[in-house]
């Protein structure tokens, strides 16, 4: 089961609604997964198409428990390569569909003419607990969110720029920063940040799928921070053995022109113990003079040897 499939299934357990707010959630998801249609008659209906059946359950629950409506439903194969089952939940005239789309913002009557509505009626999310529920709705009708183990990626896709628009300034009223972008005739509303992915999943009720989702960022975090520290630690080592190599060769260098007694005593020793000590530290280094010397004393006085020996070179060519 994909992540975005887990998330649609906990959130279609939500289903002890008020009226106010099975109108917002119907109101989200017919907008995006719902279809008009006319019959010879010139009878209008409505029907919600879904490949999962937990959104078929809930959109028939709340018809039949709020507005009163014995929904049809129907099941069909997919014609995709996948060859999943198609849900349908069908609304007549008999049902009094037309009632039914005006009340949750589908349509609209004008000068005596019946519209579709395509913007979001500020009525159906005029308080902040229905605006989540519509939040909700429009991702069960048109949702999807990538596998947070490959990517972090949420997006809502809808055909009208104008109610795309609408609906990314609904989101973003949260402090969140969605975006809207075509993808061929469709609009995409899309959120790319982890930590504002966990946030509408909080708004739209999705706990569990939150949880989840915040366990694998926390991972990846952490063997992306290991990943930077065994990386640093492999660039130091580096640094500190070519450093290392450096350094003994130029000491040989002075060993094979002029020897190491034309050494200063301070440089003659630290020498001699690079060459027998290749591997050891600057500060294992200095703990073996007598008195002892720190680190940046070590460094120094190898400094000075390096200089030595880049000299040694210019008069040899």
């Amino acid at each position: 089961m994909s992540f975005s499939s887990k998330v649609k299934n906990e959130i279609c357990r939500y289903t002890k609604l008020t009226k106010k707010e099975a109108t917002a959630l119907l109101s989200g998801i017919m907008k995006v997964s719902g279809t008009l249609g006319f019959g010879g008659d010139k009878k209008i209906n409505f029907r919600v198409t879904t490949e999962n059946p937990a959104i078929a359950r809930l959109v028939f629950k709340l018809l039949k428990e709020h507005f009163g409506m014995h929904a049809k439903l129907f099941v069909k194969r997919s014609n995709s390569l996948k060859k999943n089952n198609i849900y349908l939940v069908m609304i007549t005239h008999e049902m009094k569909v037309k009632e039914l789309l005006k009340e949750v913002g589908v349509l609209k009557e004008e000068n005596g003419m019946i519209l579709l509505e395509y913007s979001i009626p500020k009525s159906i999310i005029d308080i902040d607990e229905c605006k989540r529920v519509f939040i909700r709705g429009v991702f069960l009708g048109g949702g999807s969110i990538s596998n947070p183990e490959k990517t972090y990626h949420l997006e809502f896709v809808t055909h009208d720029e104008n109610y795309a628009k609408e609906l990314s300034q609904v989101i973003n009223s949260y402090g969140l920063n969605s975006k809207v972008i075509q993808r061929k005739s469709s609009y995409v509303i899309y959120i790319k940040e982890g930590e504002q992915i966990v946030d509408l999943l909080n708004i739209i009720g999705a706990h569990e799928s939150l949880l989840e989702l915040e366990n694998v960022r926390i991972m990846k975090e952490m063997r992306n921070n290991i990943n930077r520290l065994v990386n640093c630690e492999t660039a130091n080592l580096s640094k500190t053995v070519n450093a290392a190599v450096r350094q003994i060769e130029s000491i040989k260098l002075i060993e094979k022109e002029i020897g190491f007694p034309r050494l200063p005593k301070n440089l003659r020793e630290i020498a001699e113990l690079r060459l027998n000590y290749p591997n050891e530290s600057l500060k294992e280094l200095g703990q073996m003079l007598n008195p002892q010397v720190g680190k940046s004393g070590v460094n120094h006085r190898l400094r000075r040897i390096e200089k030595i020996a880049e000299e040694l070179r210019k008069e040899g060519k």
